[in-house]
């Protein structure tokens, strides 16, 4: 409980058995509920949850049968969560869970009914040249769209009042933008609070050309 508000985590997890305890072990005390979705992984990711779970009364573990996505694991956390805030945070040890309280201190504050973690640049420049490219590409396209600056629109390190919290219908990585258009459209005050950011090299396979073409129909459709 932070502030009179009840805080939750929604922890999307596909194949990161080995960075997923890394996270759950630094989840502030503060954070009074963790929902995290194996997303069908085929490696024990379900295993060192339920472990997590078992020692933890505060670690809730939703187990999907097949891998059906990023966005389709987080529609089925934000279904099992409780919280009057949602923060959305990778498995993989990217985000920074110290870093949490950046992102829903301003909507405690009721400064900000979303608040985005930003990438910070010399983080960001670490990223392979395609998916630089690719974010700044759709990044300016949902500026325009918005007709509002957003440093990072694509970070998936982000806090919503459960007010603001959009309805998900994307089943993958266009998740994010989804959600952003869709808050705004809310009349959700978005604000972005620089954080740290840790990049696997490994991870940047799992972003692919059609996931670009589910941005533009994500961007055209909301």
């Amino acid at each position: 409980m932070l502030g009179e508000k009840k805080i939750s985590v929604v922890i999307p997890a596909y194949n990161e058995e080995k960075g997923l305890p890394k996270v759950l072990e630094r989840i502030p005390e503060f954070i009074d509920e963790v929902v995290v979705v194996d997303d069908g992984s085929s490696d024990g990711t379900y295993e060192v949850a339920r472990a997590f779970a078992e020692k933890n009364p505060k670690v809730k573990v939703i187990r999907l049968e097949r891998n059906c996505g990023k966005g389709c694991a987080m529609r089925e956390g934000v279904k099992n969560s409780t919280g009057d805030i949602v923060v959305f945070m990778d498995a993989d040890g990217q985000h920074k869970p110290e870093e949490i309280i950046k992102l829903v201190g301003p909507i405690v504050r009721r400064e900000a009914d979303m608040v985005i973690g930003a990438r910070k640049v010399k983080e960001a420049g670490k990223r392979p040249l395609p998916r630089r490219l690719s974010n700044i590409i759709t990044t300016r396209l949902i500026r325009l769209k918005l007709r509002t600056y957003v440093y990072d629109t694509q970070s998936g390190f982000r806090a919503y009042r459960r007010e603001f919290l959009p309805e998900i219908e994307s089943d993958r990585y266009e998740v994010e933008t989804e959600m952003l258009l869709k808050a705004a459209k809310m009349g959700a005050r978005i604000r972005e609070e620089a954080v740290s950011m840790i990049y696997d090299p490994n991870r940047e396979g799992r972003f692919g050309f059609k996931d670009v073409v589910r941005f533009m129909e994500t961007y055209l459709k909301f």
